[in-house]
């Protein structure tokens, strides 16, 4: 599977082309908002957000059949920024289940600002 071109379609929310890249029994799991998803159900969640996306996959790790990306994911007006850590199984060149953790990009909190640590990572 190119997982590339997996990320590319979510980010484009192309429809037509996401269903074919899992089992159809997959399944979705959104662990930071607790939401289970099958195929049918993802699609609408991927596909009917409002706005247009772009982003990059910023890291690919692989181990067995598990695929584990790090994915920069905005909206093209700049105004939303996400990292989204993906735990993607692969049984036979299809998505057998995802686990993902999406984050809001933003500024470290007042209090480590204010005690003047650390630094920007980029």
């Amino acid at each position: 599977m190119d997982i590339y071109k997996f990320w590319r379609d979510i980010l484009e929310q192309n429809a037509e082309n996401i269903k074919n890249y899992f089992h159809k029994d997959a399944y979705i799991n959104w662990h930071c908002t607790n939401e289970h998803f099958t195929v049918d159900e993802f699609m609408i969640a991927n596909c009917e957000y409002p706005g247009t996306w772009d982003g990059e996959v910023e890291r690919v790790e692989m181990t067995n059949d598990l695929f584990i990306t790090v994915t920069h994911v905005y909206s093209r007006d700049k105004t939303l920024s996400f990292h989204v850590t993906s735990f993607i199984k692969v049984i036979q060149d299809k998505i057998a289940s995802v686990d993902e953790y999406w984050a809001d990009d933003g500024i470290a909190p007042q209090w480590r600002l204010d005690k003047h640590i650390g630094k920007a990572v980029k």
